[in-house]
């Protein structure tokens, strides 16, 4: 008998058998796995429950480049504790400076044009008019002299008509001169004009505006904190290019004096909620660490619900109303940006079921 007859039935045979045992012993209920963390218990008899993420008490500000331009330095690190006002971060100004140069130096030029119209008149400048006044004077006399000469001339015919003329001419001239001379020193003693004072002053005025907006700009490219508190991240590098407007923060800043949870509470919960209402807080992944909370306001817009990591982007699952409660800083060893199981005290709830 040839043993491929028998072959295949008995490796079919052997197959179905397996494939029973297999479903046999896989039709069974597995054991459910044990929780990571026990979940936190309400110390309440009805609450609300809501997911909370930690806040700084300023809220998180997210601190940008007015301008855009090459960063040149940093100044901060994360953690670091930092005043208003104090310097975050520089970015590149020297094409600023440049210019900041011409405008002081036109600046100065026009200052320098007021102050010169102010001395008028200079004391060098008045001996010179003086003296063409005497000579205008003295010429003034001769001509007055000669023509009295010509005048006396008893016997017409001893002088020409023509001459007895010009020397009459010569005479208003001469007083003519006398008078531009007085009038020249006049003038020169008067001062420069008003108007011409004026329109100095206003040149000036321009050039220090001028100064001024690029002393702003400049000032502008040094990122300075706008409130006190902690670097929370810093995302800034010398080299980088600074980009005015960037949806990502170059530093972000938070008082961390007190913290605060800002709690989502889901729309079909939202009236059962009252202002004031006690709060406790829970570490997500240790319920054993826990802190009474203080109600702080309500942001009075039901608004969708965005994941909390961040993203402004990730997907709207539901609206919600968000509650702000506070701890203290050093209550629970929690950092920025940690989420919490929060319960919240319902006793409007009592009596209703």
């Amino acid at each position: 008998m040839n043993i491929r007859t028998y072959a295949l039935p008995v490796l079919a045979a052997v197959g179905m058998v397996a494939a029973v045992y297999t479903v046999h012993t896989s039709d069974r209920d597995l054991a459910a796995a044990p929780p990571s963390a026990a979940p936190a218990p309400s110390p309440f008899e009805r609450q609300i429950a809501g997911a909370g993420i930690i806040e700084a008490c300023s809220e998180n500000v997210a601190v940008g480049a007015a301008v855009s331009g090459l960063i040149v330095g940093v100044a901060v690190h994360e953690g670091q504790r930092v005043q208003r006002g104090d310097l975050l971060l520089r970015v590149d100004a020297r094409a600023l400076e440049a210019e900041q140069g011409q405008r002081r130096a036109e600046l100065a030029i026009a200052q320098a044009e007021v102050a010169r119209l102010r001395a008028l008149p200079r004391a060098e400048d008045l001996p010179p008019l003086e003296a063409r006044i005497a000579m205008a004077r003295v010429s003034l006399e001769d001509a007055r002299a000669k023509l009295a000469l010509a005048e006396a001339v008893s016997d017409k015919r001893a002088l020409s008509g023509e001459e007895l003329v010009r020397r009459q001419f010569a005479v208003r001239g001469a007083e003519a001169e006398v008078a531009a001379a007085e009038a020249d020193l006049s003038k020169q003693r008067a001062g420069a004009w008003s108007a011409d004072v004026a329109l100095a002053e206003a040149r000036v005025a321009s050039a220090r505006a001028a100064n001024e907006r690029i002393e702003v700009e400049i000032e502008r490219l040094s990122v300075r904190a706008p409130i006190g508190g902690t670097c929370l991240q810093v995302r800034a590098r010398t080299g980088e290019f600074a980009v005015a407007g960037s949806s990502v923060p170059l530093v972000l800043l938070g008082d961390l004096s007190v913290l605060h949870v800002r709690i989502d509470i889901d729309e079909s919960d939202a009236w059962r909620f009252r202002p004031g209402a006690g709060a406790q807080g829970f570490v997500r992944g240790n319920s054993r660490l826990a802190t009474p909370l203080t109600f702080v306001r309500v942001d009075p817009y039901v608004m969708p619900k965005r994941s909390l990591t961040g993203d402004t982007l990730e997907r709207i699952d539901t609206r919600v109303l968000q509650v702000i409660y506070s701890f203290a800083a050093d209550a629970l060893p929690v950092y920025v940006g940690q989420q919490m199981d929060v319960f919240i005290d319902s006793p409007s709830d009592r009596g209703k079921q």
